[in-house]
């Protein structure tokens, strides 16, 4: 009887790019902004799970951050697809799925006022 041995990937073998054109939001400081490709990185902390990379995050008028993973959150639409560029649904469906395999539910958040995404509406009583 021979004893099969598990080759267990890596983190870098398991890591999964955020695409390019997803809108994210950085967890700490909150602003919005699209994934703009990817900086190699010499030197310093927090780098994406390569050990590598940062992201560089476009947040507007030609401005580009470089974050890492770790501090950035996904943002959603109203059908908690995850927001890339124009893409088709079908493409938003697919990486939706990919990334939620990846992540913890409240690295997903809706597009609007910072917080997680629920999808139970909020009721209010009027009394």
């Amino acid at each position: 009887m021979s004893i099969a041995t598990t080759n267990r990937p890596t983190p870098m073998e398991r890591w999964v790019r955020i695409p390019d054109g997803t809108k994210v939001r950085h967890r700490t400081e909150a602003y919005e902004g699209v994934i703009d490709g990817l900086t190699e990185i010499v030197s310093g902390p927090d780098r994406n799970p390569d050990n590598r990379t940062q992201y560089r995050v476009k947040v507007g008028d030609g401005k580009r951050l470089l974050v890492a993973e770790d501090h950035l959150n996904i943002l959603l639409d109203q059908e908690h697809l995850v927001q890339v560029g124009r893409e088709s649904e079908l493409y938003r469906q697919n990486v939706t799925a990919r990334l939620r395999a990846l992540f913890a539910e409240d690295r997903f958040v809706t597009s609007g006022p910072t917080g997680p995404a629920s999808p139970r509406k909020k009721t209010s009583s009027k009394g």
